[in-house]
C-alpha cells in the first residue's frame, strides 16, 4: 500500500511538471494543449480574460482570412509566449486597432474559445439576420454649466420592419468612423457580443477643435456580419465647442527676426533694420482710445442683443475665445441661439479700472423649449477702440 502511495504522489508530481506553462505553437493539436495547459492554473476570472486575449489576437493580430489561417497565424505568433506575455500582446493589439478592450478590465466578450470555432457547428453565431442599424446618439457626461462633454453612441441591428433584434454568444466587429466636413477625423473599433452593446463612448475632448466644421460631425458605425456588413450613418450633430480639444497658443517672449530682415516684437509690433545691419529701438506702441461710457451700459446692451435674438451684434460685442466662432456662438443647441428670451432682473459694475472691468448681471433666460432659468453671471471687459468688449463669461449660479 505504502508502494502504491508512493506511485501515485509521483505520478501526480509528473502529471504537474508536464504542464506547460508557456505556448507550444509547432502544430494546431500542441497549440491547444499548452492553451489548455495555462489555461487551467488560472483563475475563472483570469482564464476568461485569458480566453478573450486569445480572440482579440486571432482576429485583430493576424492579417489573413478564414479560421484555420488566422488559427496558424496565432499558434506561431504566440509560440514561446506566457500568460503575462500574451496579455499584453492583446493589450498593444487592441490600443493599435481602437478597441475598448483591456486585459485588467472586467470580462465584456462573453465566454470566448478560439479552438470552438475551428470545428464545424450548425448555427454560426455571427450570421445575424438583420437587414440594417438604428442609431442613437445621445449626450453623456453633462456638466450643469459647461454642458455636455461626451456623446454614447449606440447602434441597434434592427429588421426590415425596425424591431430590434435578439442574439447572444456572437463577436460582431464593429467600428465607428467620426468624420466633419468630409474629413476623417477618429476610428475606433469594438465587439458586439449580443444587441445590448454599451456603444462608443466619444469624449469630445479628443476631437480637434481645427479640424470640425461648422461645429458638427458625422458618425458612421459598421456592425460584420458572417455573410454583410452593415452601415448606418448620421450627420450633422452638433458639438458643444467648450467640450472640445483648442489647440494651446503659445505667445512669443523673444524677437523673431523675419525673412525680409524686418523684427518681429513679443508684443506684436514690426520693428525695420538699418541698412547697416543695426536694429534701431522699438517704436512705442500707440494708446488706444480708452472708452469713458459705464461698461454695465456695455453688457446691458449686449443681454438686451441676445434677447432680441440680435446674435450678430451681440457677437461684434465680444471677444471672448471660449465661444469660439459666430456659429458656434449662435449654435441653437449648445450656444446662445438656444435662448428665447430674456428678463433683466439687475446689471451693476462690480470694479472698474482704465482698461479692465467686471460686471455681475442677474436674469431669467427662457430657452427655445419654454424652460426659465434664473442666472447670476460675472462678465469680463477689456476696453478697445471700439469700447467695452466682453472677454470673459462666469455663470456663478444656474436656479
Amino acid at each position: 500500500m505504502r508502494y502504491l502511495k508512493y506511485l501515485f504522489l509521483l505520478s501526480f508530481l509528473f502529471l504537474v511538471s508536464c504542464k506547460k506553462d508557456k505556448v507550444d505553437g509547432e502544430s494546431l493539436k500542441s497549440f491547444q494543449s499548452s492553451v489548455n495547459d495555462m489555461a487551467s492554473s488560472l483563475t475563472t476570472i483570469k482564464q476568461i480574460k485569458f480566453n478573450e486575449a486569445l480572440y482579440i489576437i486571432k482576429k485583430f493580430g493576424t492579417n489573413t482570412e478564414g479560421d484555420i489561417d488566422q488559427m496558424n497565424a496565432t499558434a506561431k505568433l504566440l509560440n514561446g509566449k506566457n500568460v503575462a506575455e500574451i496579455l499584453a500582446l492583446a493589450d498593444s493589439i487592441a490600443q493599435k486597432q481602437g478597441i475598448e478592450w483591456a486585459s485588467t478590465a472586467p470580462p465584456s466578450l462573453g465566454e470566448m474559445n478560439i479552438f470552438e470555432e475551428s470545428k464545424p457547428t450548425e448555427v454560426d453565431p455571427n450570421d445575424i439576420q438583420a437587414s440594417a442599424i438604428s442609431l442613437s446618439v445621445q449626450p453623456a457626461s453633462v456638466d450643469s454649466i459647461s454642458g455636455p462633454k461626451a456623446l454614447m453612441i449606440i447602434p441597434r441591428l434592427v429588421d426590415a420592419q425596425g424591431n430590434k433584434i435578439e442574439f447572444s454568444n456572437a463577436a460582431l466587429e464593429t467600428v465607428l468612423e467620426v468624420s466633419s466636413g468630409g474629413a476623417k477625423i477618429s476610428t475606433s473599433k469594438n465587439l458586439m457580443v449580443n444587441n445590448n452593446f454599451k456603444g462608443f463612448y466619444l469624449k469630445l475632448s479628443s476631437l480637434p477643435f481645427d479640424r470640425i466644421m461648422d461645429n458638427t460631425i458625422d458618425v458612421k458605425v459598421s456592425v460584420k456580419t458572417a455573410k454583410k456588413t452593415l452601415q448606418m450613418t448620421k450627420a450633422g450633430i452638433s458639438l458643444n465647442p467648450n467640450a472640445l480639444n483648442k489647440p494651446v497658443i503659445t505667445e512669443p517672449t523673444e524677437p523673431v527676426t523675419n525673412p525680409d530682415g524686418t523684427i518681429t516684437n513679443p508684443d506684436g509690433t514690426t520693428t525695420p533694420t538699418n541698412p547697416d545691419g543695426t536694429t534701431p529701438p522699438p517704436v512705442a506702441p500707440v494708446e488706444t482710445p480708452k472708452p469713458l461710457a459705464d461698461p454695465k451700459a456695455s453688457v446691458s446692451k449686449f443681454i438686451g442683443s441676445i434677447g432680441a435674438k440680435n446674435l450678430k451684434a451681440a457677437y461684434e460685442m465680444s471677444n471672448n475665445p471660449s465661444w469660439g466662432s459666430y456659429e458656434s456662438f449662435s449654435n441653437a443647441n449648445s450656444g446662445f441661439g438656444a435662448i428665447k428670451s430674456i428678463n433683466v432682473k439687475s446689471v451693476n459694475t462690480a470694479s472698474k479700472t482704465a482698461d479692465q472691468a467686471t460686471v455681475n448681471a442677474n436674469y431669467t433666460v427662457t430657452d427655445n423649449g419654454g424652460k426659465n432659468t434664473d442666472l447670476n453671471v460675472t462678465y469680463t471687459l477689456k476696453a478697445s477702440a471700439d469700447g467695452w468688449k466682453i472677454t470673459g463669461y462666469k455663470i456663478n449660479s444656474a436656479k
